[in-house]
């Protein structure tokens, strides 16, 4: 899929379809390619969707943050001139939807979150002084899936790569205490917008407590819960990811 990758107006993303536009979230260690699923699934279906490459290493230190991030969404949007979009996120990208729809709800449809950071998640943390240690860090990607064959070796040896960048490594920690920073718990009551929880019953990162709260706080959410299931439902069993989108998108005529 990178290699679709369009550069235009200092922006880099993948754009396949028209349509109503769904704007899919990376998350801090996933690639654009996480969601090829919904690539392939969506755009038949009368949808454009868009992957933005999120700037997460590209940008200055002190401006590595969610908000800033949120804020490089609307810049998207805006020059892409799109109006009631569709946001998906994973992970961090779940966190930065839920950032940007509570600072610019007006052009946001709707709101898909999985596996999403902004209320609690478990991070590498204690495993960065260890990162020289490939079998360590191979650990550590499995554990994400419940399925460990899921972490495959190009998954492996992208995580490994980063955490043995001095400069990526400094600003994945930036990124990760900025996220813990950002916690979301008193935003979401009021924050309308209608969303959509799709969940891993089995998410060691984000445990499924978390989704019960976000389903608990957000005043106009919907939560699916896929069984056998870890961080990365869309990666994970990406046919029963799409079902269920599809099916609330339908339901709610989005």
């Amino acid at each position: 899929m990178e290699n679709d990758l369009i550069n235009d107006g200092g922006f880099k993303y993948i754009e396949k379809g028209e349509g109503k536009p769904i704007i899919i979230l990376h998350g801090l260690m996933g690639g654009l390619s996480n969601f090829e699923g919904v690539n392939t699934y969506f755009p038949p279906k009368g949808y454009k969707v868009l992957i933005p490459e999120l700037p997460l290493y590209s940008m200055p230190m002190l401006k590595t943050t969610v908000k800033n991030f949120a804020k490089y969404l609307k810049k998207f949007i805006d020059y892409k001139e799109l109006d009631d979009v569709i946001l998906l996120g994973n992970s961090l990208g779940g966190h930065i939807g839920l950032l940007h729809t509570k600072l610019y709800p007006a052009k946001v449809k709707a709101l898909v979150i999985t596996g999403s950071s902004g209320l609690y998640e478990s991070a590498m943390g204690d495993g960065y002084p260890k990162r020289g240690d490939y079998e360590f860090i191979k650990k550590k990607a499995q554990d994400v899936f419940y399925d460990p064959e899921v972490a495959t070796k190009e998954i492996v040896d992208e995580v490994f790569a980063t955490v043995n960048d001095r400069v990526k490594l400094v600003k994945t920690l930036a990124i990760a205490k900025s996220a813990i920073r950002h916690n979301m718990a008193q935003d979401l009551p009021s924050m309308q917008t209608p969303t959509c929880i799709i969940w891993g019953k089995n998410d060691t990162v984000t445990p499924p407590d978390v989704a019960e709260l976000f389903d608990e706080l957000l005043p106009n959410s919907d939560l699916y819960w896929m069984d056998k299931c870890g961080h990365a439902p869309m990666m994970e069993h990406p046919d029963e990811f799409n079902t269920i989108l599809d099916e609330w998108l339908t339901k709610n005529n989005f």
